[in-house]
C-alpha cells in the first residue's frame, strides 16, 4: 500500500503540531514509520488520505460499538446541530440519557456528565476523597486513567514506597499520595494498605485493563479488593472508559458480578463524541456540588450535541442486547484464526481475550500484569503491525493496547484478517 499522502500530511503537522499528533500513541513511535492519515470511516472500515481501505480494530479506541458513521448517531447529531451546538445550560436530553444510563447499569443512582475519560476519573477521586476525608489512592501499573497528574505515577523502590511522577510537570507532592500496586496481585495491595492505615481514599482500576494490552482479572482478585475496600473503608473506582456499555448492557460491574462505589466512563456514553461521565449511589454523589462541598464543574459538559449521540447509542444497545453475544462470538472467532496461525508457523505468542477486547502479545509466558506484558518480542510486534497494515489491517500501533472490535465486521472481514496474518507470519519467524 502507499501512504505517501499521509506521509506528507505528518510532515507539515510536525511543523505546528507537537510530534505532529494531538494524542501520543498517533505518532506510531512504538512501531516506527509515519503515522496514517484517515479522511472518513464507514462501518468497519477506515479510508485514509491515500485512497486505502483498512479493517478497523480499535473503533477510534472503544466506543464505534456498532461501528463508524452508525446512522442513528450521525442522524441525531445532525438533527440536534440545527438546534445549536452548546448552551452551557440545561437541556431536557441531559436528564434522558442520565435516566437510560442510570436503568441500564447496576448499583448507581446518579452520574454526571463531563467531557471525557480523563475529567471522569479526576473528578472520581476528587469524589472519593472529599467523600472519605482521606488524600491517598492506589492505581495499578498499567493502568492508564487520563494524564491528570494524580495517575501519571510509577513505582519507587520499593513496594511500600511514594510513588515518584514519571511525567515531567507532575510534582512530588502530586506524587506522594499515589500508591501503585500491581494487577492480579492482591497482596501487593495489602502491603500498601498496611504502611498507610487509615489513610487511602480510594482504588481506582480498569476492571479489565486495555493499555497493557488486554489483561483480565482473576475472579479472587477481583473479589479480595472488594472485600478490602468494604473492609478498610476505602472505595472502589471502577475505571470504565474502556468497559463501560461494550462488554454489556451494565459494564464490567455486570459481567464481573462485582459492585464498584464509583464507576467512570467516556466516549462511549457519548456515541464517539467527546464526552465522559462518572457514577455513584446517592449517599456518595449527594457531595457534588452543587448539592455538596465537592466542586467540579464544565461549561461544555452534557452538550447537546454529545447527549443526543450518546443517547441513540445507549438506546441501540438497551434495545439490542444480542449485540454483546455477536461481538464476543466474533472476538472468539479471531481468537481462534490468529492463535492457529501464529501456533502453526511455531511463533510464541499469547492472545488475552475478553467480550470484544483481544490482545496479541510475542511471548511464552501467561500475560497477567504490567511486567509480564512488557517481557513481549517488541521487534517481532513491529514486524507484525506493519506486515497486516500492508495488508489493509489496522491495528492499535502499540504492543500495550487492546484491539477493540465493533460489529459493523463481518466474518468475512475477520476471514481476511486471518487470511493476512497467513502472509505475515513467515516474516515474523
Amino acid at each position: 500500500m502507499i501512504y505517501q499522502r499521509s506521509s506528507a500530511l505528518f510532515a507539515e503537522a510536525k511543523k505546528y503540531i507537537p510530534g505532529g499528533v494531538n494524542s501520543p500513541v498517533r505518532a506510531f513511535n512504538a512501531v516506527g514509520g509515519d503515522p496514517v492519515f484517515i479522511e472518513r470511516a464507514k462501518g468497519a472500515y477506515l479510508y485514509d488520505v491515500d485512497g486505502n481501505k483498512l479493517i478497523d480494530y480499535i473503533s477510534s479506541w472503544g466506543p464505534l460499538i456498532l461501528g463508524h458513521a452508525y446512522e442513528p448517531v450521525i442522524n441525531a447529531v445532525i438533527n440536534k446541530a440545527k438546534l445549536g451546538t452548546s448552551f452551557g445550560m440545561p437541556t431536557e436530553i441531559e436528564t434522558e440519557l442520565a435516566q437510560l444510563a442510570v436503568s441500564m447499569v447496576p448499583n448507581i443512582d446518579k452520574i454526571r456528565f463531563v467531557n471525557s475519560g480523563t475529567e471522569a476519573c479526576m473528578s472520581a477521586i476528587r469524589l472519593a476523597r472529599g467523600f472519605t476525608g482521606k488524600d491517598k489512592i492506589i492505581k495499578f501499573a498499567g493502568c492508564y486513567h487520563g494524564h491528570s497528574d494524580s495517575f501519571l505515577i510509577q513505582a519507587g523502590s520499593g513496594a511500600v514506597t511514594f510513588g515518584s511522577p514519571n511525567s515531567p510537570g507532575v510534582t512530588k507532592g502530586t506524587a506522594k499520595d499515589t500508591l501503585l500496586a500491581e494487577y492480579n496481585n492482591l497482596e501487593s495491595v495489602i502491603t500498601l494498605i498496611a504502611a498507610n492505615k487509615g489513610e487511602i481514599a480510594a482504588v481506582i482500576i480498569e476492571p479489565i485493563a486495555g493499555n497493557m494490552g488486554c489483561i483480565v482479572p482473576s475472579d479472587s482478585f477481583m473479589e479480595g479488593l472488594r472485600k478490602i475496600c468494604t473492609e478498610e473503608n476505602m472505595l472502589l473506582v471502577f475505571d470504565e472508559v474502556m468497559t463501560g456499555f461494550r462488554l454489556g448492557r451494565g459494564g464490567a460491574q455486570e459481567v464481573l458480578g462485582i459492585d464498584a462505589d464509583i464507576v467512570t466512563y467516556g466516549k462511549v456514553i457519548g456515541g464517539g463524541l467527546p464526552v465522559g461521565a462518572f457514577a455513584s449511589s446517592n449517599e456518595i454523589m449527594a457531595h457534588l456540588a452543587p448539592d455538596g462541598p465537592v466542586y467540579q464543574a464544565g461549561t461544555l459538559s452534557g452538550n447537546p450535541l454529545a447527549m443526543s449521540a450518546g443517547l441513540a447509542m445507549l438506546t441501540e444497545l438497551n434495545n439490542r442486547p444480542e449485540i454483546f453475544d455477536s461481538l464476543d462470538q466474533k472476538t472468539a472467532y479471531l481468537h481462534n484464526g490468529l492463535s492457529s496461525v501464529l501456533t502453526e508457523h511455531g511463533i510464541p505468542h499469547q492472545i488475552n481475550r475478553f467480550g470484544s477486547m483481544i490482545s496479541v502479545h510475542f511471548t511464552e509466558n501467561p500475560v497477567i500484569d504490567f511486567s509480564s506484558s512488557a517481557k513481549g518480542n517488541n521487534e517481532i510486534f513491529r514486524k507484525y503491525f506493519h506486515g497486516m497494515l500492508e495488508q489493509g489491517i489496522y491495528l492499535p500501533p502499540s504492543a500495550f493496547e487492546s484491539y477493540f472490535l465493533n460489529d459493523a465486521i463481518s466474518y468475512k472481514d475477520l476471514d481476511s484478517t486471518i487470511e493476512a496474518l497467513k502472509k505475515v507470519a513467515p516474516d515474523l519467524v
